[in-house]
């Protein structure tokens, strides 16, 4: 019995090793039908559209103002030599570009129903939009802000 415990903690000690020998699967090969790696799926950006009700005209508008907004911001938030209140001068900056953007292509309706849900998913984030850059879907609350100090 000792000698068939000592050969299974074997096995199992051997088994990840033997997967991380195995060359045969590409490393980082995303799963079919999925974005390439390092790319997000759009799926907030059409949820984003479905809610404001984009034209096909103001999609593909729309979606190079958010990636370009959402790229800006990865930069800012990685650029380590920035003072907090230079950062936040640069972000609110972004995010004011970002809204006149977006205020020319989208209807004065479409507009006021962005800013409402960017401001949405911007309490309690400190970096601007949440995660993705897209606000949150309509209905759900937004998280409570983190407690000041």
């Amino acid at each position: 019995m000792f000698i068939a415990a000592l050969a299974a903690v074997s096995l199992l000690a051997c088994s990840p090793a033997l997967r991380a020998a195995d060359t045969n699967a590409p490393a980082n090969t995303p799963p079919a039908g999925a974005p390439p790696a390092g790319q997000r799926p759009h799926g907030g950006f059409d949820r984003l559209a479905e809610q404001l009700g984009l034209t096909a005209d103001q999609k593909p508008k729309v979606q190079a103002i958010m990636e370009a907004q959402r790229e800006k911001m990865r930069d800012l938030q990685q650029d380590t030599s920035l003072a907090p209140e230079d950062r936040r001068a640069k972000r609110k900056a972004l995010q004011e570009d970002t809204a006149t953007q977006m205020k020319a292509v989208l209807t004065p309706e479409q507009f006021a129903k962005w800013q409402k849900m960017s401001q949405a998913g911007m309490r309690g984030r400190p970096n601007g939009l949440p995660p993705g850059g897209n606000p949150p879907p309509a209905g759900n609350p937004p998280p409570a802000a983190p407690p000041q100090q």
